[in-house]
């Protein structure tokens, strides 16, 4: 058990049953009454988000998430194939349980697996990964001057917001959690 006052970013906690995550918080202290927790909470099982307000000092159960270093072998047609780093056994994985974490996932990146009871969740990936650009509109001479960006597709066919002057060939790094451009490495 955890007390609310604990609440912080990415820090697990059990709901009905469920596991989920803090992704928001706020501590509030209204000048007449007792202080409360404002938090926004991700459902991990089902993705799902809600908002939640727990008395100052109330205690929650804390769900205690298994988290497995794995590197992702490939892809068998319908299973992400997925092998743990320290007893070398595979995990297939379906598109359903990775999510929208798919887009970023290359062949031998390291991931983290996180399961709960057991139970898959999801996959964490790295912040940043290093995409190549595979095809994308040729820029203009003269366009960078507006700072305007173009779609660009990627060798794991994600659809990326890239400036002009990316071309096709290009290697980029991409953050994982918002989907946007960083960089041309």
């Amino acid at each position: 058990m955890i007390s609310s006052n604990d609440l912080r970013p990415g820090v697990t906690i059990e709901l009905d049953g469920d596991p989920f995550v803090v992704v928001d918080f706020q501590h509030v202290k209204p000048g007449k009454g007792n202080a409360f927790v404002r938090s926004k909470l991700k459902n991990l099982r089902s993705g799902g988000n809600i908002e939640r307000t727990f008395n100052a000092g109330e205690k929650i159960p804390k769900a205690h998430m298994e988290r497995a270093q794995m590197q992702y072998l490939y892809n068998d047609g319908t299973d992400y194939i997925f092998m743990d780093n320290n007893t070398y056994d595979q995990l297939p994985l379906t598109a359903d349980q990775i999510g929208d974490q798919i887009k970023y996932l290359k062949e031998n990146m390291d991931v983290y697996v996180l399961s709960y009871k057991g139970a898959v969740l999801c996959v964490d990936l790295p912040p940043q990964v290093e995409l190549t650009i595979v095809e994308t509109e040729p820029g203009i001479k003269g366009d960078t001057a507006t700072g305007g960006t173009k779609p660009a597709t990627t060798d794991t066919g994600a659809i990326i917001k890239v400036p002009f002057f990316i071309n096709e060939g290009d290697v980029i790094r991409v953050n994982t959690t918002t989907g946007e451009y960083i960089e041309r490495v």
